[in-house]
């Protein structure tokens, strides 16, 4: 028994092997997991209020196309797409970076977000009260004044907080564009341990990052959770109020 958990702790638990591999991820890889999250959220958030707008829009073919694409798009492994984007673009001969894998990268997982951050937005759009809009109407406001006056200012200020959340959601995802081939420089957080832990034949390596990973997103689903709070709180006093 004794010896099982020797053998578990020398692959998962071993100090040294952590301690060798925490400053290239500290100097590294935690930078450009934080800065390819970021770029993929952006990305994501801007196709993501695009296809929200689309699945409300009155044409029907506007709605099919974006219904199709958040379809595909949350419908395939991320794995899948990551992959079809990031080779099969150069591959096809649309190298709209040249050879900066960094960017396709960024562009894979940002694609794939704005599939699930347009139903973010599409909910926040439509849970503005009808009523307002009715009023808007009633000025005289055509119906993209009344979008971008009335509904889009309320809609994303209530989906702030969801959408923070799918900000850890994506810290996460940029593990899976290891199989793009980062350069040294670019490599994210796990490329970085998955390559100590083959060299070493040890999986201490993966264990340094979980902890940065756990580090990263713990703290702030925590965070998220006490703002939805805080806002259903006010919410709810504010209908109480009336």
């Amino acid at each position: 028994m004794f010896r099982g958990l020797a053998r578990i702790q020398q692959t998962f638990f071993d100090a040294h092997m952590i301690a060798h591999v925490m400053p290239t991820l500290l100097r590294v890889g935690l930078p450009n997991t934080i800065l390819l999250a970021v770029l993929a959220s952006l990305i994501g958030m801007v196709v993501g209020l695009a296809i929200a707008t689309g699945l409300l829009a009155r044409p029907a073919v506007v709605r099919l196309a974006c219904r199709v694409y958040v379809d595909i798009l949350r419908g395939l492994p991320h794995i899948l797409t990551i992959y079809l984007i990031g080779q099969g673009l150069p591959i096809a001969g649309l190298s709209l970076f040249g050879t900066d894998t960094y960017a396709y990268a960024a562009l894979s997982i940002g694609l794939i977000e704005g599939a699930y951050m347009a139903e973010i937005f599409r909910a926040g759009l439509q849970s503005v009260e009808r009523g307002q809009i009715e009023a808007a109407r009633t000025l005289g406001m055509t119906r993209w004044q009344t979008m971008r006056d009335i509904i889009l200012p309320q809609g994303i200020r209530r989906v702030l907080p969801p959408l923070t959340g799918q900000f850890i959601l994506v810290i996460k995802g940029t593990a899976l564009v290891f199989l793009l081939g980062l350069t040294s420089s670019q490599r994210e957080i796990f490329s970085i341990a998955q390559d100590s832990a083959i060299n070493n034949a040890n999986l201490s390596p993966l264990t340094a990052a979980g902890i940065l990973y756990l580090a990263l997103t713990v703290p702030m689903t925590y965070a998220v959770n006490a703002w939805e709070r805080r806002l259903r709180g006010e919410r709810q006093g504010g209908r109480a109020d009336v």
